[in-house]
Parts: C-alpha cells; sequence; structure tokens
C-alpha cells in the first residue's frame, strides 16, 4: 500500500515486509569481523494487498464488530505490519498490524491456536489473535458485543495504557476518532487495500478532562505535560545542546507521552509528536537534561562530529524528538514530518544548533547496538530541508547528498541504484539509512550514485562507507558526465577510513544527470560498499 486518505489524519503507506533472501558471498561483517545478520533483518511476510477480507475473517470468527477491529489497527499501526523494538525499558515491541505486544500477543496467540511466531509476522495471524483477546476481554467485562460504544473500556485496556487522561485520548482521539471519520488504504495500482465507513458512535468512556492545557515552556505550540523523569545538564560546553535525537515511540502519541511521564518508568524525551503532526507535547524543558538516549557519545558514529565529546553521556549534550509510530514503517505522513521540521527549526535557532545531519540525528546512529530508530524510511533529505526552509536557512551551498536509501535524497537531484546482486546491510557508522554491499567478482553489476547539475561544473566527490578486514582494499569508483564518458576514476582501500567522507577527486561533469559507480570488478574474495556519496 502506498496511498492513504482518511480526514482523520495524515497516515503512512502500509508496510510491506519480506523474508530475508540469500546473501552475497563473502558476506558482509560488521567492523568488528563477527558474521552476524543485522538487527533490523527480522523476516516477516508479505503484507497482503486486500486487507478487508482478513479483517473480516477474523472478526466473525471471534464475534468482534469488524468497524471496531479496524479503528484499532489503524489508530495503533495506520494498518501497516510493524516490527517493533523496545525504544524504552520494560517496554514490550509491538508486532504486526494490531500492534500486539508482551501478554496480549501470546494470549491472543493462543486463544487464536496459532503461534507467537506466526502472531507477530503473519497479517491474518495477528488480526485473528488481536480480535481473539479483544474478544477474551470483552466476556470478562460483560461487554455488549452489538453495541460498538460499549467496547471502548476494552480499547482502553488493549492499548495498555494505565494513564487515566492517555486512555481518554486514546479513546476518545485515536481509535473512536477513526470510527467517525472513517479512513481508505488504497494499494499502488489505486486499487483498495482497506477501507472502513464512518460510523457515528460516541464512546461509553470518561472524556480527556476538560482543562486549560498549559503551552509548552519553550515551544508555544506544544503541550505542557511535565515529566519528573529528568536532572540538570553539567555545567560548562559539554552540557549545551548542540545536537537533536530523532526517535520514533514503538507505539502510539498516547501510549508514549504517557509513559514518558511515569516516573516508574526512569525515561523521558523533550518532545512527542502525534502521528499526524496536529498535536505535540513537551515534556522536560531544554535547558534540563532528559533521559532519552542510553549511550555515550562516539563521534566515528556520526562522521566525526564533535569528537571532543566522545565518551561523553549523549543525554547531556542532546534534545530528544519522539513520534508516534515505528522504526519498521515503510513511510511518515507528512503532517508529522512538518510539525515536526518546525520544532527542530525553533530547538536549533534557541539552542544555536547546526541545522545539519550531523547535528540533527537519528536515535539509532547514536545508539546502534540497540536501537534502529526512527528507521531506514525516515525522510531525512526532506526533513533537513524543511527545518532550514523554516529557519531561513539553506543547506550548504552547492552541496549534493547522495544516500543509498532513495528516501532519504532529495529527487530533484539525487538518487541511487544498483545492477546485479546487492544485499542491504546496517552495521554501526553508516550515513543515512544503512548501506549495500557485493561480492567483487568479475562483472561491473554497479551501485550507481546519480546526481544532477543545471550547468556544467567542476565538482569534489566525497564517499562514505563502513570499513572492516572483508572489504575491498581496491574498490573502484568511476565517475561519467551526463554524456555518459567517464571522466575519471579511483580505486579505494574500504578496509580503512569507514564512517568518515573520504575525498575521491575533483572531476569535470556536464549539465543534466552525472554518475558516480561502484564496480565490483577487482579482487575477488572482499565485498565492495555502496553507502553515500557527497558532491561539493
Amino acid at each position: 500500500m502506498s496511498l492513504f486518505r482518511n480526514p482523520f489524519a495524515a497516515a503512512a503507506a502500509a508496510l510491506v515486509l519480506s523474508a530475508c533472501g540469500p546473501q552475497a558471498q563473502p558476506t558482509e561483517a560488521p567492523p568488528s569481523e563477527t558474521p552476524s545478520q543485522p538487527s533490523t533483518d527480522t523476516a516477516g511476510s508479505t503484507l497482503p494487498r486486500e486487507l478487508d477480507p482478513l479483517f473480516a475473517q477474523a472478526a466473525q470468527e471471534f464475534n468482534v464488530p469488524v468497524e471496531l477491529l479496524k479503528a484499532v489497527s489503524y489508530a495503533e499501526t495506520r494498518w501497516q505490519m510493524v516490527v517493533g523494538e523496545a525504544e524504552f525499558p520494560g517496554q514490550q515491541p509491538a508486532s504486526g498490524l494490531m500492534a500486539l505486544r508482551g501478554e496480549d500477543l501470546v494470549q491472543g496467540a493462543a486463544l487464536a491456536g496459532v503461534t507467537v511466531e506466526a502472531a507477530r509476522t503473519d497479517a491474518l495471524s495477528n488480526l485473528r489473535a488481536g480480535a481473539a483477546r479483544l474478544s477474551q476481554l470483552a466476556t470478562d467485562a460483560n461487554v455488549e458485543r452489538g453495541d460498538l460504544a460499549a467496547w471502548a473500556p476494552v480499547v482502553a485496556q488493549l492499548s495498555g495504557i494505565t494513564n487515566p487522561e492517555a486512555q481518554a485520548e486514546h479513546v476518545h482521539r485515536g481509535v473512536y476518532a477513526v470510527l467517525n471519520e472513517g479512513a481508505v488504504a488504497l494499494n499502488q495500482d489505486g486499487s483498495v487495500a482497506a477501507s472502513l465507513e464512518p460510523v457515528q458512535v460516541e464512546a461509553k468512556f470518561e472524556r480527556p478532562q476538560v482543562r486549560a492545557m498549559a503551552a509548552g515552556p519553550d515551544y508555544g505550540a506544544a503541550v505542557w505535560r511535565p515529566s519528573p523523569n529528568y536532572n540538570a545538564r553539567p555545567t560548562g560546553t559539554a552540557g549545551d545542546p548542540s545536537m537533536i535525537i530523532i526517535h520514533t515511540c514503538e507505539g502510539s502519541y498516547s501510549s508514549c507521552w504517557s509513559w514518558l511521564t511515569n516516573s516508574a518508568s526512569q525515561v523521558s524525551a523533550h518532545y512527542v509528536v502525534n502521528e499526524s503532526g496536529s498535536e505535540i507535547s513537551q515534556l522536560v524543558r531544554e535547558a534540563s537534561r532528559g533521559w532519552h538516549i542510553g549511550a555515550t557519545y562516539d563521534s566515528s558514529l556520526n562522521g566525526g562530529t564533535s569528537s571532543w565529546l566522545n565518551g561523553v553521556s549523549a543525554n547531556h549534550f542532546t534534545i530528544g524528538i519522539e513520534h508516534g509510530g515505528y522504526a519498521s514503517q515503510t513511510s511518515f505522513p507528512a503532517g508529522q514530518i512538518d510539525a515536526s521540521a518546525k520544532l527542530s527549526c525553533d530547538i536549533a535557532r534557541d539552542n544555536a544548533i547546526i541545522k545539519d545531519s550531523y547535528h540533527i540525528v537519528a536515535h539509532g546512529r547514536l545508539q546502534p547496538a540497540t536501537r534502529t530508530d526512527p528507521g531506514p524510511n525516515w525522510p531525512w533529505s526532506t526533513y533537513i530541508s524543511k527545518i532550514n526552509s523554516y529557519c531561513g536557512t539553506a543547506t550548504p551551498t552547492g552541496e549534493i547528498f547522495v544516500d543509498s536509501n532513495n528516501a532519504n535524497n532529495d529527487a530533484s537531484k539525487a538518487k541511487f541504484s544498483t545492477t546485479g546482486a546487492w544485499t542491504d546491510g546496517y552495521s554501526s557508522g553508516y550515513y543515512g539509512s544503512g548501506y549495500y554491499y557485493a561480492a567483487t567478482e568479475a562483472i561491473s553489476a554497479p551501485a550507481t550514485f546519480e546526481f544532477y547539475l543545471p550547468t556544467a561544473q567542476t565538482r569534489t566527490i566525497d564517499a562514505w562507507w563502513v570499513a572492516g578486514t572483508n572489504r575491498s582494499a581496491t574498490a573502484p569508483f568511476i565517475a561519467y558526465n551526463a554524456s555518459g564518458a567517464e571522466v575519471g576514476r579511483v580505486s579505494v582501500n574500504q578496509q580503512v577510513n569507514g564512517s568518515k567522507w573520504v575525498t575521491l577527486g575533483t572531476y569535470s561533469f556536464t549539465a543534466g544527470w552525472n554518475k558516480i559507480q561502484l564496480s565490483r570488478w577487482t579482487t575477488p574474495g572482499y565485498v565492495v560498499m555502496a553507502d553515500a556519496v557527497r558532491v561539493r
């Protein structure tokens, strides 16, 4: 699915998970030289093109209103087959269309007669497990099953939210708002994958407290929901905010701010942005130290930026923004990206933070051992451009970045493609959102970084890769102008100089789409790494 229409919220496209196929030989290994699978390579089933029959089957089998089942799924995952990770200590990962976690996942799978693994990775099994668990909770609560409004307490219970205000928000502004507004998900060819016709119903559940919500002390467009989980930043420059960290909640907005304002959780972030971008909560003052990243800083993971902070707790000098959603989703709602970019602009402007991808960075980049958020499909190029646009500044003059994930590229001037067998990888130290690697052999089958120039220009080309002993010491990069003529080539040693920009050379290019290709045709027995190229 690629296109969603919903008057309630601008939603993302549905996630398609495909089983991991055979890897190129020799296999790519992390810089530690210990072969391992990337943590993000979780096998899953492909999401069917038609979800409506699956919802209908699960709902009928367990006597749950199909409209309710769809609304719960949409409010939790935007009808995406998520593979969640634990963003917060004590949080169980969410799985599937229903975002089932913990005991709800285990009990739902047992009631549906499927394995927990099937309930995690198979769309129908996940829906059946979710419907079975809802049905069990409804029986326990003596719910009149034909009364949609009466299911509200069951919806609140399944959410796992314990904060009464957050529960009410999840019920009324989440699930029952979807019921009242309806939603449609379309496949890429325009066919309907899932739909929910509006149903006018008022939840039988206490409404969110009617009171004047205080504005955020640092961002007036935010709601102030103070968290007790913070402390003072250290004195000196190491305690001055100099970076913004982008997170995903691995759950819904309401569950996120509820958890981060609970003293028992011992975690927090400075802000949380909801899925549609219609609301932002501020939880911690920017001048205070939030508890949102469990890592000491390592500049080698971030292009060598601010190496003087190496070994310092990243919480000391960062401001954290959580986002309702999941690292595994295939795209993010435009409204959420826009609202977050406005917020990041305000933070950067007030704290004199540089507005680039080294100072506004992914949680997963700085804590790669245990986190991947906001995931490979966060639109970094669009996001940074929006921040600079709102702040009235521009990205470095003339620079073009071409990442191996096109979601991070400005399609008007940068694109990436591969020919032949290339495999995606996520060992720490990559630029943007992972990279691709391929075995060396007597075949070109290149990875191609393309960039558009409006006029003929002389440009310097830099490349980024993750180093390791199984990398080629003679990786061939070849530069072509827009006419297809070779304008230069160089062989580089990808066993060293990893996780930073390395200059390939300065070449004369022509107007139009020029190319930098990484060929595989070199000494066999190694791999070549296609991560990112910078044109300056």
